[in-house]
């Protein structure tokens, strides 16, 4: 049984400095992750105003009409316009019935229609990242968006990039796709375009740093709340994730960049405080970062309850308030509504700001087309939803009850099941299963469902009775209400019986009896089976981190249980692949599949993979370490002191790993792993050759891009194709299957930095090959890809010195290496011949990269890399962590 314990667990985990293998630490000083760690450094985050105007780049036309009917409204409709309101949607924008305007209807979430009948649901972004396919993953969004389209959905809440997945233990990882940005940006921006081609209004969120749960929200105060039900006190404020400049562009903007570039509608700031300044009225992230550097033309809306002020937060880049009400389900009073209005008239807040806000939300109405023959609101989801229909204030155009908007897009989620499973191990080539006549299943997540098909909070703390059956997704407002669940029992019983109708299949589901009494016996017999499955799951949600890796809270004792007796195991588990720490080495445990978040389809798509209908082709978007303590270099901020505490101010979250997350801190530190990020096993076998690179046009790159016009983005030059690499790969196996060739660059360290990643990803491509097929893969490489972020300069620098190209089949199975030096030359070209050293091993898991980085593969270069110390000066006269301080205003 779910054991509520573990909650409780999970609120006092300590803070500490922890050391992990060769030495490495977390801490202050030169070996956490660069300079000394200054936390006074990061208690402000500079003002940047005003608010810049959308001018419609881009979207000219759609910009034009949303400027003709602002210029309509009233000031009491234009506060209407840029305030969430009681309505039959997750968030709902009031009507204004005399332009025509029917509202707008905003629905949760990254991968289903959350609150809808007849709808599907997807898999998660966990497995969209393992499938490393940019074509699934923006087909999956074309799909996602038909049906928000099809259900009255103006806008779609997701994809996610926030969290990014700084700390294993984030219990929201799930909803987004990988920690390693570059992953993230490609699949979120593919997401993107997918859901706006089919007419709705995608939302990345949340916006920024937005990397744990506990604490995500204030607490204390009048009413207590907060983390675990925090005690009447004084008001403690929300988690600060405390980030340096470079950090910030390098790995948590980059892919909220992508999807700018991509054309995403809204972004949503996060909960969570930056730099002591909250998410939703923090003007250095919105107003310098999202809107200024990267050109954004959309609206920022903010999470649900995110908003703190009124007019400081719209002039801090605020648009529009979700949902509206403090209260959430009651329109007043509000941070925004009658107080905008009130603002504007007494000067505190500028007409021309609340215009910008009000053409922000308009422009991609205009833009999708949303303004004519628009699908009406599905009647039936405003039973689904929180807000009383006696709280509405306006009318909304609801149209047919339980529109079926599912379409065949189970064919899609079964194919993407498929394809973000990661075969881990596969020993003997135990799978693909022939046909076995005796099959056990074992496992409280092989059975349906037992209590109800909606998941929308934690099992343990809600006590909603989740503990038997199957995981398809994750649960809170990242999940769906599925109309069906295909189990991986029932989807196995219709395989085993397809080929021979007189098969045995042994079941046993309840974890506790199997660890009490054993499987093997009167119940299950003969044994042992031919082969045993066992099914497992780990719970993460939205408001909840994970305390510890531990597999279904006693899913490894079912697992020793089970390969006690049968020495011919096979353990298949969700959600993610940290879980299998426990029982990875025991030699009964032939074969171990990480089947993530698959969705609805969760049966039939491992079935596909277990008899081998599909060749496994997914690669772990994360890495599996040793040992559970080898990820406490990025921790979840949290201790029993801190639960106690009386101090507003005492959540700080110092990211003072700064670039070196996940395989970046593994490799730096030279440290052994399970499964590195990238594996992935295959039932055939490819060879890769050498690289080449090549340069794209002519004449001299320089350091520095052109400065260039501001477009959606950033800077355009940064999206400029300077190079490209190239590798032949080959499938020398007997079954046709797929891989994903990956890229890797060792970039030039900037002297007196903190330390540049030994390698990290910059290009990947799914290659599907018949036996004996081999094709050229081509990675492009743009300016953006072959820079660093120059801290002094607030700008993308090319450093000096030479490049490492290493291409392979995962982050530590590198299989050729060549270098280039941009600045050297306009023309050159590099090759290398198939080589694992120094940033590859012959076997997978020890890989042995340098921990102190050599030159031209993270070494300090000399033209225009910093020689003087590194400056965290917060005076007006120096550069601070986030670069040079706004003028006043």
């Amino acid at each position: 049984m779910a054991n509520s314990l573990h909650f409780a667990a999970a609120l006092l985990v300590a803070a500490t400095t922890v050391t992990g293998q060769n030495g490495s630490t977390i801490g202050s000083g030169p070996s956490a992750a660069g300079p000394t760690w200054n936390h006074a450094d990061f208690e402000s985050s500079p003002p940047i105003y005003p608010s810049p105007n959308a001018t419609g780049l881009g979207w000219s036309d759609a910009f034009q009409q949303a400027s003709a009917f602002v210029s309509q409204l009233t000031l009491e409709e234009k506060a209407r316009l840029v305030t969430g309101t009681p309505g039959p949607c997750v968030g709902n924008i009031g009507a204004i019935e005399r332009l025509g305007f029917n509202g707008l209807c905003l629905q949760d979430g990254p991968l289903a229609i959350r609150e809808a009948t007849y709808a599907s649901v997807f898999p998660a972004g966990l497995s969209v990242a393992a499938s490393w396919d940019r074509d699934l993953a923006r087909q999956r969004g074309v799909d996602m968006g038909q049906e928000f389209r099809g259900k009255g959905a103006h806008v779609a809440l997701g994809p996610v990039a926030g969290p990014l997945g700084r700390s294993g233990y984030g219990g929201r990882n799930w909803e987004g796709f990988s920690p390693d940005p570059f992953l993230t940006g490609e699949l979120f921006g593919m997401t993107i375009e997918g859901m706006e081609s089919a007419g709705v209004q995608s939302c990345a969120k949340h916006f920024i740093g937005n990397e744990q749960e506990t604490q995500r929200n204030p607490s204390g105060g009048p009413n207590g709340g907060g983390v675990g039900g925090a005690v009447e006190g004084p008001i403690i404020q929300a988690v600060s994730s405390n980030i340096d400049d470079r950090t910030m562009h390098e790995a948590y903007l980059w892919p909220f960049q992508n999807a700018v570039h991509s054309g995403v509608s809204a972004v949503m700031c996060s909960y969570n405080r930056i730099n002591g300044s909250y998410g939703c009225q923090n003007s250095k992230t919105l107003n310098g970062l999202l809107k200024d550097e990267l050109g954004f033309q959309g609206f920022v809306m903010s999470d649900w309850a995110a908003t703190h002020s009124g007019w400081p937060a719209a002039e801090a880049g605020l648009d529009m308030d979700m949902p509206g009400g403090i209260s959430f389900v009651t329109a007043s009073p509000s941070f925004f509504g009658g107080n905008i209005t009130a603002s504007v008239n007494n000067g505190s807040l500028p007409i021309e700001r609340l215009d910008d806000m009000c053409r922000r939300i308009m422009t991609p109405y205009f833009r999708l087309g949303q303004n004519t023959n628009y699908p009406p609101i599905d009647a039936a989801v405003g039973g689904l939803n929180f807000f009383p229909v006696t709280n509405y204030l306006y009318n909304f155009t609801e149209g047919p009850a339980n529109v079926d908007v599912r379409d065949d897009h189970a064919e899609l989620i079964r194919e993407l099941g498929a394809a973000g499973t990661v075969l881990l191990k596969n020993i003997n080539n135990t799978l693909p299963l022939k046909t076995p006549a005796n099959v056990g299943v074992f496992g409280n997540d092989a059975p349906d469902i037992s209590i109800g098909l909606y998941f929308g909070g934690d099992p343990d703390v809600l006590n909603v009775g989740y503990d038997q059956g199957v995981l398809p997704v994750g649960g809170g407002s990242g999940t769906g209400r599925m109309t069906y669940v295909v189990p991986p029992l029932e989807a196995i019983k219709s395989k085993v019986f397809s080929y021979n109708s007189k098969a045995l299949v042994q079941y046993g589901t309840n974890n506790t009896e199997i660890i009490s009494n054993g499987i093997f016996g009167p119940l299950i017999y003969p044994t042992p089976p031919d082969v045993c499955l066992v099914f497992l799951k780990t719970w993460s949600t939205e408001g909840y981190d994970r305390s510890s890796l531990e597999v279904d809270w006693d899913g490894s004792a079912v697992v020793e249980t089970v390969a006690a007796s049968c020495p011919n195991t096979v353990v298949v588990t969700h959600s993610g692949g940290l879980n299998v720490l426990p029982f990875a080495n025991n030699p009964n445990v032939t074969a171990i599949l990480a089947a993530h978040l698959p969705g609805q389809e969760v049966g039939n798509s491992i079935v596909d993979i277990l008899w081998g209908a599909v060749n496994p082709s997914g690669k772990l978007p994360y890495t599996i370490a040793l040992n559970e303590n080898d990820y406490s270099f990025a921790d979840i901020t949290n201790s029993t002191a801190l639960l106690k505490t009386t101090d507003p101010n005492a959540w700080q979250s110092d990211f003072e790993e700064r670039l070196l997350i996940d395989y970046r801190h593994f490799d730096y530190f030279n440290e052994t792993v399970q499964y590195e990020f990238g594996y992935g096993l295959s039932y055939t076998t490819f060879s890769m050759g050498s690289a080449s690179v090549a340069r794209v046009g002519s004449g001299t790159i320089s350091a520095a891009p052109a400065n260039n016009t501001i477009a959606p983005g950033g800077n355009p030059a940064l999206w400029d194709m300077l190079y490209t690499v190239s590798v032949s790969v080959s499938n020398t196996g007997s079954v046709a299957g797929a891989t994903v060739p990956q890229l890797y660059l060792g970039l030039p360290q900037p002297a007196n930095e903190d330390y540049t990643p030994v390698k990290v990803l910059r290009g990947f491509e799914k290659v599907t090959l018949q036996p004996g097929e081999s094709q050229t893969v081509t990675f492009s490489l743009t300016r953006r890809d072959i820079s660093y972020w120059d801290t002094f300069a607030q700008q993308w620098i090319i450093g000096s010195s030479s490049i490492g190209v290493l291409a392979g089949f995962s982050s530590r199975d590198i299989q050729t290496t060549t270098t280039f030096t941009p600045l050297a030359s306009s023309s050159g070209s590099g090759s290398g011949s198939p080589s694992p050293a120094p940033y590859s091993s012959s076997s997978r898991g020890s890989g042995s990269p340098s921990p102190t980085p050599s030159s031209g593969y993270g070494g300090a270069g000399g033209y225009d890399d910093h020689a003087g110390p590194w400056h965290w000066s917060s005076s007006e006269n120096h550069p601070s962590h986030w670069g040079p301080p706004a003028a006043k205003q």
